[in-house]
């Protein structure tokens, strides 16, 4: 068990260090004017190519972002889940402790979403109803990553039937797997942006599970 969280928390920083680094190079490394409006990008010539490769689906685009609610329903749910043991058990610390956790690590995601929106690093390869977006990095890879892979912990921990568990798990995954793959497709995101979400949430979700004492899945 000691052992096992170890393990958690030295990749959790090690995932938040290879993010770092991984952000720095994309600052600096390649750096061309390739993007809307002569906007500088990062690690261009790779950028480019498979920008060029996946083309621009507007419509796929707008059907993400629509299915996007559905992490943030996961949210109220947990939310809610959280605030009705917190009334029936008539203390904050009864509530059980990964979902509090799962609250502070909610609140861990939004800094780092508030924050790539203050601290442009990189823009949109495309505009978005003429309007030039930071794009680094993809806020909606980070959210589904984080949201629904937290979410596949808990309902693993809670769920007694071995078989609802598999359903719900190859459900959970693959709906996780077509909103990252269908964001970098749908060509409004640069390939280094859904590479630095996906690091990021790798690393908060370790780091979760780390704090909530997860062997595994």
């Amino acid at each position: 068990m000691k052992q096992q969280k170890k393990i958690s928390l030295y990749a959790g920083i090690g995932l938040m260090a290879a993010f770092v680094i991984w952000t720095l190079l994309v600052r600096f490394v390649d750096v061309q004017s390739i993007g809307p409006e002569g906007s500088s990008v990062g690690f261009a010539a790779i950028n480019a190519w498979v920008h060029e490769l996946t083309g621009v689906h507007l419509g796929l685009y707008l059907f993400i972002d629509y299915v996007s609610i559905l992490p943030f329903l996961v949210i109220l749910g947990f939310g809610l889940t959280g605030l009705i043991q917190w009334i029936k058990r008539k203390s904050f610390l009864r509530v059980d402790y990964d979902i509090r956790i799962l609250g502070a690590f909610y609140v861990a995601v939004l800094v780092f979403y508030v924050l790539f929106e203050v601290v442009v690093l990189n823009y949109r390869p495309v505009l978005i109803e003429g309007v030039l977006e930071a794009s680094y990095p993809s806020s909606t890879t980070m959210l589904v990553l984080c949201v629904m892979l937290t979410a596949l912990m808990l309902l693993w921990k809670r769920i007694g039937n071995q078989t609802l568990k598999i359903v719900i798990a190859v459900a959970i995954l693959a709906f996780t797997a077509f909103m990252v793959i269908g964001r970098l497709i749908s060509g409004v995101h640069w390939i280094t942006d859904i590479i630095g979400g996906a690091l990021i949430s790798a690393s908060l979700v370790t780091l979760y599970a780390f704090f909530c004492g997860f062997k595994k899945l």
